[in-house]
Formats: structure tokens, sequence, C-alpha cells
């Protein structure tokens, strides 16, 4: 069974600021650091439920911020951008389940550490199948299209919530509780390793014995539509082919298979820059 862990960074355990996610700032070191720790304790948690092969994805910013050289060893690392997959790369390689550690919650969700949908310059709001999307329920579409149901997700209580939302009654490991956009009640680092990890268990247990959340599968067309934070931005958007403008700053895709549909949201947003 193989499993793939997608890594974000601003739901890692102890993160509650900009700077601690931004790699021109000292504080980062120590927090990517601990983003290496939480994807350790899920990889262990992957092991223990009975995983045989666990590649991670490095999906922040850059995806250059997983330690390698402090890595669990029996994992592998998709590291740096851009990739065909991003988030998710690796997804399409016989993946039996993925997990989501470190994830945030939708751009404009109340009580949610660094709320943002994919950039948090140029993206106001994102809607999938005419419903507000983070990125939970984005990647985990892009899941679906492979077949690959999202077993597990960390980060604060918001976001797993709305994954719980989008993706079923996947297994949660809530490392804080978030009382605005900058301010948490952050478990100690070691106790949120401890839940990651038994959450990661029990969700490739449960994959394992056939009760894991099925794979999100959104019936075609599929629209996704960005609204972006300056008028200009969605004129940018506007030169991808097939784009359609919508009300104000609003600016639609429509494909009949997610994978074209994410093609073309990293595209909108990447114009509009």
């Amino acid at each position: 069974m193989k499993i793939l862990i997608a890594a974000d960074m601003e739901g890692i355990s102890g993160v509650i600021h900009w700077d601690h996610v931004d790699s021109q700032h000292p504080e980062y070191q120590r927090f990517r650091r601990i983003m290496t720790g939480d994807v350790n304790a899920a990889i262990q948690g992957a092991f223990e439920g009975g995983a045989d092969e666990v590649v991670v994805a490095d999906g922040h910013d850059s995806a250059r911020n997983i330690l390698i050289e402090d890595l669990d060893p029996r994992a592998r690392l998709y590291s740096g951008t851009p990739s065909p997959l991003a988030m998710l790369q690796g997804v399409d390689q016989g993946v039996d389940g993925a997990m989501f550690v470190g994830y945030h919650a939708r751009a404009g969700a109340p009580n949610a550490i660094l709320d943002h949908t994919w950039s948090s310059e140029r993206v106001a709001n994102v809607w999938l199948g005419g419903r507000l999307v983070g990125e939970a329920g984005l990647n985990g579409a892009v899941c679906g299209q492979f077949n690959v149901p999202v077993i597990m997700i960390s980060g604060d209580q918001t976001v797993c919530a709305e994954a719980v939302e989008w993706l079923g009654s996947l297994e949660t490991a809530v490392v804080k509780q978030a009382s605005g956009r900058m301010a948490a009640e952050c478990l100690p680092v070691s106790v949120a390793h401890q839940k990651i990890q038994a959450a990661a268990a029990r969700a490739v247990g449960r994959l394992r014995a056939g009760q894991a959340p099925p794979p999100l599968k959104l019936p075609p067309p599929i629209t996704v539509a960005v609204d972006f934070m300056k008028s200009e931005m969605a004129d940018k958007a506007m030169i991808c082919p097939g784009a359609k403008r919508g009300p104000d700053r609003r600016v639609a895709y429509t494909a009949d298979d997610m994978l074209s549909v994410y093609s073309a949201f990293r595209t909108l947003q990447s114009l509009a820059r």
C-alpha cells in the first residue's frame, strides 16, 4: 500500500504568523524543522497503520522546505517547483491514499490560521463547482481524478472541519485551536506529533479495512472561478485560452476533468502576478 503525504506549512504545529513560513525570515529555519517533524510523525503513523511505501510532496511556496537530512529514511521526497502536479506531485504514481499535513483553511474562513487559497496576495476566493473551496477541497478533487481518497489531515480546527465537509469522514489531527488569523492555542510540538502519528495510523488502518472515505469525484463539466484581489489581475488572467470573465474581478474556466481544471487554475493565478 502506497501513501502520499502532501505537506503545506501554514497548518504545521506552532505556526501562527507569516514570519514562521517566510524563507527570508529568521523564524523560518526553526519552523521548517518542525514541519519536517510533523511529516515524520505522519510517516511513522502510516507505516504503523500498514503502509508499504510512503512518498512526500513538499507543497509550500518553493517546495524546498522539508529537511531531507532529517526526513524518515523510509520515505522519498518530491521537492522543487514548478512540478506537473504541484502540491500533489506523485499522486498519479499508483498511490492508494493521500494525507494532507500542515494544511490551512480557505481564504476568508473565520478563526483560521493564515487563511488563504493558494495566494494571499492575488486570490480573494475560489469556487469549485459553485462552492467556496480551499486547498483541501481543490487538492482533494485532484486526488479523486486518480481515484485516490484523502484519508487524513492535520492543521487547525477550521481546516479540519473544512476537509470533513468536502472529503468525508477522514481522520483529523487538530494541532492548534485558532482564535483569529494570527492567534491560536497551540499544542506542544511533541504532543502534536503524537496526535498526527495516531491519526495517520488510524487512517491507513481504515484504508486497509475498506473503511476510508471515498475519493472526491466531481461530475463534469467542472468550473473553477477565481476572484482576484485587483481588477488588473483578472485582466492578466484573461490571457489564458478558454477563460471567461465573470462579474467584477472573477475569472472562470470550465473543463470535463479535474486535472485540466487544476492546471487552468494554476495558470490563471500565475498570469495574475
